[in-house]
């Protein structure tokens, strides 16, 4: 498996673009669409927020109900969310102008919104804003990437992966885009993902990768606690590779799910490290902990720690917010007996030995948490399951960013 340039033009019979629609931002684009040359199997998750976005009830009903779908539309700016039945009709609306646009049934347009909250998109704004995508349609790896920068709000980088595999002697690739900086606590912020893939695979199957993907790659990262009502992952496999359908589980279904998760992860890692005001990545592992359930618990239980964070921040090697973490996570297990790493591309060192902690040095430890990307390590001691979530640091940009969000 090997990582490639592009996002979602990169797999075969894809296309994208943006414009400026002036949706809610101006001199920018701010909406994008995705397109497959063909009916792509679709597949699907989505936020558990009892608030849900009208494009996210929109689209849960077409991945449940339909087999396939080819084109997503998205927005940046305003979330179509608290919005009643306003928000579905707008919504049904841009669905609809992609339908007629590209002449293809509605029920296979899926759409997406991030934004603000309780505001209602202009519609007339975002039909003209899909007029003029439908006619700019591109399989250009720019194309992809400006798709990408469109749908970011207070992200400040733009986030693609694609990965390039080979299964029955035929090569597959999978590309992505994602945005997500603040309001991020998937539960599966205003996150969107929008995945394509050009391999053959049942819709079912698809589905399950998508599902059993999500609890090791979105769900496990974290920037403030908040999940979204818009939280939206979309996967669409039009397969235009040519490889013989998958239908059963196997090596091929694995390699689909290795390169699914490859994608996914790195995605979410990217969401986690720009999260808003941050300044460093927040990885941690849980080792040898007596379950997988515990494992994730723990780890992100240590990643969403307001003072885990803010130490991070300042570069702190205050192990015991760790510890202490690790101790409200409704886990049980014996803490005389952890041990607690940091580490950075530079080193490790242990901070805590068995419960205690350990002669390091202070400004070793200032060394590896002032690095881009920090990692604490969390031995249990309690058995052989792992895991590892993602968050980033504290800063007093994040409140400056949200205390005037709206305006």
């Amino acid at each position: 498996m090997e990582k490639i340039e592009g996002g979602v033009t990169a797999a075969k019979g894809f296309l994208a673009t943006a414009t400026a629609a002036e949706i809610k931002y101006k001199n920018r684009d701010d909406m994008a669409l995705v397109y497959s040359e063909v009916p792509a199997k679709v597949a699907g998750v989505f936020t558990r927020n009892a608030v849900k976005a009208a494009p996210v009830k929109w689209d849960m009903n077409i991945v449940t109900k339909e087999e396939v779908a080819q084109a997503v539309v998205l927005n940046s700016g305003i979330a179509n969310a608290g919005t009643g039945s306003e928000g579905d009709k707008v919504n049904e609306a841009m669905a609809q102008q992609v339908a007629d646009a590209l002449q293809i049934p509605l029920s296979s347009v899926l759409t997406a919104s991030t934004g603000v909250i309780g505001v209602q998109i202009p519609v007339d704004r975002a039909q003209k804003g899909i007029a003029d995508m439908a006619g700019n349609l591109s399989d250009s790896l720019e194309a992809g990437n400006r798709a990408a920068k469109a749908i970011m709000t207070t992200d400040t980088i733009c986030k693609e992966c694609a990965i390039e595999f080979t299964i029955q002697d035929t090569t597959v690739t999978i590309g992505g885009m994602s945005k997500g900086s603040g309001m991020i606590h998937p539960d599966m912020a205003t996150m969107l993902c929008v995945i394509t893939t050009d391999i053959a695979i049942s819709k079912e199957l698809l589905q399950e990768a998508v599902k059993a993907d999500v609890k090791d790659s979105f769900n496990m990262i974290s920037v403030d606690r908040d999940t979204s009502t818009n939280d939206s992952m979309i996967v669409l496999a039009n397969g235009k590779a040519g490889n013989v359908e998958i239908t059963t589980k196997g090596q091929e279904y694995d390699s689909f799910c290795e390169a699914l998760a490859m994608v996914t992860k790195t995605l979410a890692k990217m969401m986690a490290g720009d999260g808003e005001g941050a300044t460093k990545l927040l990885e941690a592992k849980v080792i040898n902990a007596k379950s997988k359930e515990d494992a994730i618990v723990l780890s992100k239980s240590v990643i969403t720690s307001n003072l885990v964070k803010t130490a991070v921040y300042g570069s702190d090697a205050n192990w015991g917010r760790i510890l202490c973490a690790l101790g409200y996570a409704g886990v049980e297990f014996n803490p005389d007996i952890v041990d607690i790493y940091i580490e950075s591309e530079e080193k490790r060192i242990k901070l805590c030995e068995n419960g205690l902690a350990t002669d390091y040095s202070e400004e070793e430890a200032t060394k590896i948490l002032s690095a881009k990307e920090v990692t604490v390590i969390a031995d249990m001691k309690d058995g052989k399951a792992s895991a590892t979530a993602w968050g980033c640091d504290l800063t007093y940009d994040y409140v400056k960013i949200n205390g005037d969000y709206r305006s």
